[in-house]
């Protein structure tokens, strides 16, 4: 039993190493596409930002019935909704510097003979994105 101990484990570590090898060789950059299709696999993008509006508005009305609960005054949901959103959208020289920084990319991409990003896209994107 004990002469069969040490080829058992050196086989089977082995086999494991193998196994290892394949799955990484026949993986083909699975790791690479996590989170490209955004937080939801084929999520409706048009939809995103009313479903942000939704929840946003449940967490205040939440927080609105919490207040009351403790005899506090009510406030109203939609001025607190719109005050959020507008405070949330990106400043103007914010846009103009990314838009700067597409541009340049776009020079770049045209020395080394690639086609131009669409500017507007891209920068709508950096700044949904971060």
């Amino acid at each position: 039993m004990d002469a069969a101990f040490l080829p058992v484990v050196i086989g089977v570590s082995v086999l494991a190493l193998l196994a290892a090898v394949i799955a990484l060789a026949t993986s083909s950059g699975s790791y690479d596409r996590i989170g490209s299709d955004g937080p939801v696999p084929g999520a409706d993008r048009a939809a995103a930002p009313v479903a942000r509006d939704d929840e946003i508005r449940a967490l205040l009305e939440a927080r609105n019935a919490r207040c009351a609960a403790r005899g506090e005054p009510p406030v109203d949901v939609e001025t607190q909704l719109r005050t959020l959103m507008a405070a949330a959208a990106p400043d103007r020289e914010l846009a103009a510097e990314v838009r700067q920084l597409v541009e340049a990319r776009n020079a770049r991409r045209a020395a080394r003979g690639e086609p131009p990003l669409d500017v507007e896209s891209e920068v709508a994107k950096r700044l949904r994105n971060g």
